[in-house]
């Protein structure tokens, strides 16, 4: 099975990608990661990648791309994936599907979670992370049993300083800007499977199982 997952920031994407990675036994593929691990190992794109980084440019589609390539190509994507962070752009998806047809494979479903926008502003602007770890907690929906101290491993639990309302709405719009062309590129493709988060990730999670299966997957 080979998923992509679509989502605004806050919508909760992460929370339902890693739900779905253990029900199903897929490789969680985040860009983030794969940007951190590319840099951090020093590799030919990854010292490519950071000198865009470096002078606050957005890195080229062809960079990330061939980030993605590699990072599919290990043994633990060969049962399947989903895919978190990307495609971003419609020009990064028509290149995923040339990639995947290369090879003959297509993505099975894309998976698009749906959250009210005035929820996710509540949910981002009490989201605290832990310095050290990067757990995440909320003080509304999900506390530290110790106010200011990380659950995991005892660090300090902070609100991010871009986790405002008004960062938020901001980040909304760019959102939606980019990827309504993407919804509507793989609903073309009747690829598109909505879940719902707008109660919890559970009721999400059955919404997008029932998705999958009326794909017949």
């Amino acid at each position: 099975m080979r998923l992509i997952i679509l989502g605004a920031p806050g919508s909760g994407k992460g929370t339902t990608a890693v739900v779905l990675r253990d029900k199903y036994s897929l490789a969680h593929i985040s860009t983030g990661d794969i940007f951190r691990s590319n840099i951090k190992a020093g590799t030919p794109l990854g010292i490519e990648a950071k000198s865009y980084i470096d002078k606050g440019q957005l890195v080229p589609d062809s960079i990330t791309i061939g980030m993605v390539e590699a990072r599919l190509a290990e043994d633990d994507c060969k049962a399947g994936y989903i895919l978190d962070g990307f495609p971003r752009t419609l020009a990064q998806a028509q290149a995923l599907d040339e990639m995947l047809a290369a090879k003959g494979e297509k993505i099975d479903a894309v998976l698009s979670i749906k959250v009210d926008d005035e929820i996710i502003k509540e949910r981002v602007t009490t989201r605290r992370v832990c310095e050290k770890c990067g757990a995440s907690f909320n003080v509304k929906f999900k506390p530290t049993k110790v106010e200011g101290v990380c659950d995991l491993c005892g660090g300090n639990v902070v609100q991010r300083a871009d986790d405002t309302e008004e960062t938020v709405a901001a980040r909304l719009v760019t959102y939606y800007e980019n990827t309504r062309p993407l919804i509507d590129f793989y609903q073309a493709k009747g690829l598109i499977v909505e879940g719902d988060n707008n109660v919890d990730s559970e009721s999400c999670v059955r919404s997008i199982e029932e998705g999958l299966k009326a794909l017949g997957i």
